[in-house]
């Protein structure tokens, strides 16, 4: 499965095929969000796509890819298990908790429960 944008809940997501290229650096964020102007209002990013220095927030990656969404009005959406990166870093788990009370960048288990979170914004 490639990139595509895909209507979940009514809103247009650009659901990112896990196989994809590795989202590494702040250009990858921007090539994902040049692709989500097909129409997309949020993309749906598999956790597994994002490179490992993202879940180590002292890299500043994470700030990095998160910016840029917000930057362009971008909803963001990391889909996945998270525990193992959740139960190293206490600042990690802050970020998701803080991430997730917001409206620009979530952290989902799944798209059903990214779903879910778009029908109660949309």
């Amino acid at each position: 499965m490639a990139d595509e944008v895909r209507e979940r809940a009514g809103v247009p997501v650009l659901v990112c095929d896990p196989g994809g290229p590795p989202v590494a650096s702040g250009q990858d964020a921007l090539d994902l969000i040049g692709a989500a102007f097909a129409g997309a209002r949020v993309v749906a990013v598999p956790a597994a796509r994002l490179d490992g220095r993202f879940f180590s927030l002292g890299t500043g990656l994470a700030g990095e890819v998160m910016q840029r969404f917000v930057n362009y009005r971008l909803r963001l959406a990391v889909v996945g298990d998270l525990s193992v990166h959740l139960a190293a870093s206490p600042a990690l788990r802050a970020l998701v908790r803080e991430s997730n009370a917001g409206g620009h960048v979530w952290f989902v288990a799944d798209l059903q429960e990214l779903d879910d979170r778009l029908r109660t914004v949309a």
